[in-house]
């Protein structure tokens, strides 16, 4: 089953997103206050992030994040999957293909738009038989540091 996120499951995101970010899904890890500033942006609004819990048989199985822009190269709304994660116990039981389905169901936009570290081939396998393809380009960042 795949649902927003709600109050209630504050304590299973936590959980979810400190696993996510010790996996080698990710470059490195993050302090865990920024997974309570995105718990409680996702619950202030949807203005700019949502996020969704993946369940199996009413136990957390993952989550997933997504947020919102708007693309002129694209030429309209564009969603960014920011975090997919499942747990390694439930993994192989269809829930990322179910995931992507429902994104496209209930997330419209003219281009959905995910990154992925070239090591991790299982999920870039998934990706592709989904319809996703690389991007020619890189990303360039610049943090800024607020403290808050």
């Amino acid at each position: 089953m795949i649902r927003r996120i709600g109050p209630a499951d504050r304590a299973a995101y936590l959980a979810l997103a400190s696993e996510f970010y010790r996996t080698g899904a990710v470059l490195s890890p993050v302090p865990a206050e920024n997974f309570v500033r995105t718990f409680e942006e996702l619950m202030r609004s949807d203005e700019y992030a949502s996020g969704y819990l993946l369940t199996d048989g009413g136990r957390p199985a993952g989550y997933a994040l997504l947020s919102r822009t708007f693309s002129q190269e694209a030429g309209g709304m564009v969603v960014w999957l920011e975090e997919l994660y499942v747990r390694p116990e439930y993994r192989g039981r269809g829930h990322a293909r179910a995931f992507f389905r429902y994104l496209e169901a209930h997330e419209p936009a003219v281009r959905y738009r995910l990154e992925l570290e070239p090591e991790n081939e299982r999920a870039a396998a998934l990706y592709r038989r989904m319809g996703y393809r690389p991007m020619p380009y890189a990303q360039m960042v610049r943090e800024i540091k607020t403290g808050t």
